[in-house]
């Protein structure tokens, strides 16, 4: 696919909309870009930017939103928590999770959602063609990413959804976000789950750049007619996921997970429907300059 051209844009103007990701670090993000190519493709007369909010002050970026009257904010760390203890009002996803990565106006108010899990399950179906009902998943690790696809998991279906973490309180909180699916796995029973599973997420740091090489789990214990996706996108292949494809087990990264988020905020923001091809394009563009 052709990265999209973010010149095709209306030059900025006073009738020009405006958007952000806020953050702390932020530079980093691929909001901007990944947002910017899908205002270009549907000449949406919108920008994006990122804005490096530190640590404690996501309720004055809520209060610069309202002032300013930026149209929709992108929330990553580490503000996801706060940002949802200070809009107006949560969606059900958002509030289970206790997590907000999008905000949108509805007139005065601010509403907070969370995209995070939709956005794996539609890039699951995009890489893989998987539909997780009545499906057995194992879920490595228990952070903000891993409770998403938990939830988002045991509301599409999956019949059992267990959850692997180092603390076993992280991992029991975690499942219980899928409901009667969820169970926390106790290290003996890891290797087990992982053989019986139909999906392998890996929602831990484990073969992120900088973050040192390893397998969050032995390869040879997924099922050859397993589909596993780790949500690590740089680098694209990590080392799980090599040894995964060597293998002939179908292994995705979480480049979809990202740009489908980001494709549901945009509607969420604008009421168009995303242009996911552009803004795969742009996020694979990006990626590959770094």
């Amino acid at each position: 696919m052709d990265e999209s051209s973010v010149d095709e844009r209306p030059p900025v103007s006073g009738e020009t909309r405006l958007t952000a990701v806020i953050g702390d670090p932020v530079r980093h993000s691929l909001s901007p870009c990944l947002m910017n190519a899908a205002f270009a493709e549907t000449g949406l007369d919108w920008t994006c930017v990122a804005l490096e909010v530190p640590e404690g002050r996501a309720s004055g970026a809520l209060e610069g939103m309202r002032a300013l009257g930026i149209a929709g904010l992108s929330v990553t760390m580490p503000h996801k928590d706060a940002v949802a203890s200070g809009v107006d009002d949560l969606t059900p996803v958002a509030a289970a999770l206790g997590a907000v990565n999008c905000i949108v106006r509805d007139g005065e108010s601010l509403v907070g959602h969370n995209t995070d899990g939709a956005g794996f399950l539609d890039g699951l179906r995009h890489d893989a063609g998987f539909d997780v009902s009545g499906r057995r998943a194992v879920v490595l690790g228990a952070g903000g990413a891993a409770r998403a696809v938990v939830h988002a998991l045991g509301l599409a279906g999956a019949v059992e959804v267990a959850v692997a973490n180092r603390t076993i309180g992280r991992a029991v909180t975690a499942a219980d976000l899928a409901g009667a699916a969820g169970r926390a796995l106790e290290p003996s029973s890891v290797g087990e789950a992982v053989a019986a599973a139909d999906l392998v997420v890996n929602a831990t740091p484990v073969g992120m750049a900088g973050a040192g090489a390893g397998h969050p789990v032995d390869p040879g214990l997924v099922a050859a007619g397993a589909v596993v996706v780790d949500l690590i996108y740089h680098p694209a292949q990590t080392e799980l996921l090599a040894a995964l494809r060597g293998r002939g087990v179908e292994a995705h990264n979480g480049l979809s997970m990202l740009v489908f988020q980001a494709a549901n905020a945009f509607t969420l923001w604008t009421g168009v429907e995303a242009p996911v091809a552009a803004m795969d394009a742009a996020a694979r563009a990006a990626l590959a300059r770094r």
